[in-house]
């Protein structure tokens, strides 16, 4: 028990930062993204894993925020389509724009569909291949060479001509 502890410690002591910046890539809230990893972090050590360390402990963590981050928005989009059966708006929308003078990366990310956003996250942010996307996901290489182009695409619509993602998606297609 110790020596997971220690895993623990070390893993949030040394990669915790960059995986609350992974999380925050992927539900674009930091209060949301710090969930994220807790609840990770409680899912990956309450199990019991023999010969667990730091390098492996970190994608097992990075895995579990992935698929917290699915499992929570598939859960959000139940409860939006049911909501109504149960409760009535507290508030009307107004006439302002729903977004700001300025558009960033992580409001942009916020605009895909989930498999869209996770497919681009796993891609430039994880450098996977299409293969390695396709497994964590659980789709095929085809649908995620779709999520990736839909997804840059509709990046490209917001923040301009993304450098580099011509030769990317080419790369990521052979590969």
């Amino acid at each position: 028990m110790a020596a997971r502890d220690d895993v623990v410690t070390d893993l949030i002591t040394t990669r915790g930062r960059a995986l609350v910046g992974y999380a925050y890539l992927l539900c674009g809230n930091i209060s949301d993204a710090e969930d994220l990893v807790q609840d990770a972090l409680v899912r990956t050590f309450s199990r019991r894993r023999a010969g667990l360390h730091l390098d492996s402990a970190e994608g097992y963590v990075r895995t579990a925020i992935l698929n917290g981050y699915l499992d929570g928005r598939r859960r959000r989009k139940r409860w939006a389509e049911r909501r109504h059966l149960l409760a009535e708006p507290t508030s009307a929308d107004g006439p302002e724009s729903p977004t700001g003078d300025r558009i960033d990366v992580v409001a942009a990310l916020h605009g895909l569909p989930r498999q869209q956003r996770a497919a681009v996250v796993l891609r430039f942010y994880e450098d996977l291949t299409v293969a390695e996307i396709a497994e964590r996901l659980g789709v095929s290489a085809g649908a995620v060479k779709r999520y990736l182009h839909l997804g840059i695409a509709k990046l490209e619509q917001h923040l301009g001509p993304i450098a580099d993602a011509d030769t990317d998606i080419t790369l990521v297609q052979e590969g």
